[in-house]
């Protein structure tokens, strides 16, 4: 006996012009109760034969075939075993098959009595079973097979299953022949089934054969058939909602669980693209006016060619013009024949121009791109792409899909931007905290140090009327050099509030570096006149192009930077300062120092306000710690850059700011080689800022 071979297979085969129908899980269950129903309500003692697939599915029905043995001894009930289903002879006979047996899935209800007969004799269509589940899925499942009321059929399947029943329990087989010699009489099983076949042509259409003889009973299962094929479009659709739904849900939640936007934007490229099964899918941050983006973020399936990194052009490309003009979605079918692309290309008379050069270099076949918008701002774009071989028609809940999506990461992005706004608010909050402390301890330091300096030698002065004139002229000189260090403090305070309160006027003139230097260094010897300075050497060449900056403050860049170089080098050590040109627009100045250096984690805090090396009230070198903080300002307003490199202590230091060349009249080499005019500026245009 063949168990690969499927009862229906057999069956069909003595029946050759049956006609097979398809049915719904929820249909076979509503005909299989009804059958067990007419057992149930009747008399006699029917034989009932029940194959399962599985013993989970017989688990469900258990109690009412216990009820069903009750009104026959012939009930037989097979499934393949998964717990505790095995074969056993309780109040009905209980088949466990093997599970490589077809019986696995097939659906069989034979029910034979005195006065009816019916069966239904069903195979499972091939890749619907599925292990797990939903309740509305499985009512989907599709079978097929035969359902009708003729004994001469019904007595055949119940032969056949018979036979299978018997060779998996031999025990059986005396029962099994009682219920063959009373339900199924030799003289059926011994026809001849080609004479069979010809008796059933000639008393009846085949039609009339196939159909359910009870036209009321016919209609009802057409209504079961066409209500679950609704009820299949219905979960479809709720399917689809659930499966969008789900998607934003889970794109929603991993991007609101942080704040960087990088990750935002990759969570959620990573989750649409996984979601929507796209070959690629892309998002990049762009605003309307960009030229071009770079794709930093990309999700891509098996086989699909990676573009992050790449340079993604907008400018001239008119499906971003496209999007930003509409602020909606914008879907490409076909990507080859697409109107939008081919016609730019016949517009422009080129052999290919940069969108079809995209289009082959990324192999997009089918495309959409929606924008990322905030109160309508563009934020951004994601792009789906499909690769092929066949075009793919964008639905409209895939639109809407991403659209959500989109709108998903707009916010996302926003409260990230919001965040990071709020943090550099806490950092000025914190910076401007820090000023202030060192407000109050500079000003208590270089200001009262002073003034206390100040009221002695005056106290002295006025009480003291026979103090020797040698003594009155040192008192008066203290009182003298105290004064002007609280005038230079003051000065530096209202110098750094102009500067960073944009209050100064520009004066951008062009300029000869040689002479800025020269006179940088005048005002460095002059107030140092009675300090002994470190070596200054002057490696600025006369053969540089004139430069484009205010005089005045340019020399105060200078002056301060020497300044601080000369305070942190001792006697034995050195200052230099140099130029080169750093780029085809920039001269490059660097002051150079032997002195105590700058701890490498330091080279940016220097620049900071009331910034001191050895602290603020422990120093042996004096100052406000503005100097640094104004010369920022100052390069940072004619365009440069300004920065310090050092190794560390005792291995010295170097500032370094650039200056922008001036490119409208450069001198030839003849005429910088004249004598140069006696002073650096004009007469109106002269530094009055004394240092």
């Amino acid at each position: 006996m063949s168990r690969s071979k499927s009862v229906l297979t057999q069956l069909l085969q003595l029946l050759p012009h049956w006609r097979q129908q398809m049915y719904f899980k929820a249909s076979l269950t509503a005909l299989s109760h009804a059958m067990e129903d007419q057992v149930l309500a009747g008399s006699d003692q029917p034989l009932v034969i029940a194959s399962f697939q599985r013993e989970r599915f017989y688990r469900q029905e258990a109690q009412r075939y216990r009820r069903i043995a009750q009104k026959s001894s012939q009930v037989y009930v097979l499934a393949a075993p998964e717990t505790d289903f095995k074969n056993c002879s309780d109040v009905y006979e209980t088949i466990a098959f093997e599970p490589t047996d077809s019986l696995t899935q097939e659906w069989h209800l034979i029910v034979i009595g005195l006065n009816y007969a019916s069966c239904l004799i069903c195979q499972e269509r091939t890749g619907t079973t599925k292990e797990e589940n939903s309740s509305a899925m499985d009512n989907s499942r599709r079978f097929e097979g035969i359902w009708t009321f003729d004994r001469q059929v019904t007595q055949q399947a119940a032969h056949i299953l018979l036979q299978r029943i018997q060779g998996y329990r031999p025990e059986l087989k005396s029962k099994i022949q009682q219920a063959r010699q009373t339900y199924l009489p030799s003289e059926v099983l011994a026809q001849n089934v080609d004479q069979f076949q010809s008796e059933v042509s000639d008393n009846r259409n085949w039609d009339t054969f196939n159909n359910n003889p009870d036209p009321f009973v016919q209609r009802l299962v057409t209504y079961l058939q066409a209500s679950q094929y609704k009820l299949i479009k219905a979960n479809h659709s709720l399917a689809i909602k659930e499966h969008k739904e789900r998607l934003i849900n889970s794109v929603t939640t991993a991007i609101r669980r942080s704040l960087n936007p990088d990750e935002i934007l990759q969570v959620a490229v990573q989750k649409l693209g996984e979601g929507l099964g796209v070959s690629r899918c892309l998002v990049y941050r762009c605003q309307e006016t960009d030229a071009t983006a770079i794709i930093q973020h990309e999700f891509i399936n098996a086989g699909i060619s990676s573009i992050q990194g790449q340079t993604w052009p907008l400018k001239n490309n008119p499906l971003f013009k496209e999007v930003v003009a509409l602020r909606d979605a914008l879907t490409i079918d076909n990507a080859i024949s697409d109107p939008r692309i081919t016609k730019l290309l016949e517009q422009q008379n080129q052999s290919e121009d940069a969108l079809q050069t995209l289009v082959k270099s990324c192999s997009i076949l089918s495309w959409m791109l929606v924008p990322i918008l905030y109160q309508g701002r563009l934020m951004g774009m994601l792009e789906l792409h499909h690769c092929g071989p066949d075009p793919m028609l964008w639905k409209e809940e895939d639109v809407a899909l991403v659209n959500a999506i989109a709108t998903q990461i707009g916010v996302a992005l926003i409260q990230a931007e919001a965040y990071a706004n709020l943090q550099d608010l806490n950092e000025q909050l914190e910076a401007l905290d820090r000023t202030r402390s060192n407000l109050v301890a500079i000003t208590g330091h270089e200001l009262r140090t002073p003034l206390s300096t100040i009221q002695v030698c005056l106290e002295c002065l006025s009480t003291e009327p026979d103090m020797s004139p040698e003594l009155r002229q040192v008192m008066l000189s203290a009182a003298l050099q105290d004064a002007e260090r609280m005038r230079k403090l003051v000065q530096d305070f209202l110098t750094l509030s102009q500067l960073e309160s944009g209050r100064v006027q520009w004066n951008v003139e062009p300029l000869n570096l040689q002479e800025c230097v020269e006179l940088s260094l005048s005002n460095v010897r002059a107030r140092h006149k009675d300090n002994p300075l470190p070596q200054i050497e002057n490696l600025v060449t006369d053969e540089l192009p004139l430069i484009q900056a205010d005089g005045e403050w340019l020399v105060e860049v200078l002056a301060k930077l020497l300044d601080n170089a000369c305070k942190f080098t001792s006697q034995e050590g050195k200052v230099t300062i140099q130029v080169s040109r750093s780029s085809p627009e920039h001269l490059e100045v660097t002051v150079a120092d032997t002195g105590r250096g700058i701890e490498p984690k330091r080279l940016e805090t220097v620049f900071d306000r009331f910034y001191q090396e050895e602290g603020a009230l422990r120093r042996s070198a004096g100052g406000t710690g503005l100097g640094l903080a104004i010369s920022r300002q100052i390069v940072h307003g004619w365009g440069g850059q300004i920065w310090a490199e050092s190794l560390g202590k005792d291995h010295g230091s170097q500032f370094h700011f650039t200056v922008p060349i001036y490119f409208d009249q450069i001198p030839s080499q003849k005429e910088r080689q004249k004598p140069s005019s006696p002073s650096l500026y004009p007469k109106k245009n002269r530094p009055k800022r004394s240092n």
